[in-house]
């Protein structure tokens, strides 16, 4: 297979979808599998996506709804005070 230089992982899809499209799932990938912090524990890297919108934190076992590819929406940023801690 040849060379994923421009879209990384994104470039299992081979030269299918247009190049534009591709980068794009490039930054989602490269979100989404990025090492998280719990919201709750504070650790890093034992976060793990459940399903689409659900993640779970490995040490301390705290599931909680976030966006669907990374732990905490846009939103939750300007609400942090706002939100219960486990």
């Amino acid at each position: 297979m040849g060379r994923t230089k421009v879209v990384g992982p994104a470039g299992r899809y081979g030269p299918r979808y247009g190049v534009s499209v591709r980068k794009r799932v490039r930054d989602i990938l490269a979100r989404r599998y990025q090492p998280h912090e719990c919201p709750f524990c504070g650790s890093t890297g034992t976060v793990r996506r459940v399903s689409v919108g659900v993640w779970s934190c490995r040490k301390c076992g705290n599931t909680w709804a976030g966006a669907a590819y990374t732990p905490r929406s846009g939103l939750a940023k300007y609400f942090k005070r706002y939100i219960v801690r486990g």
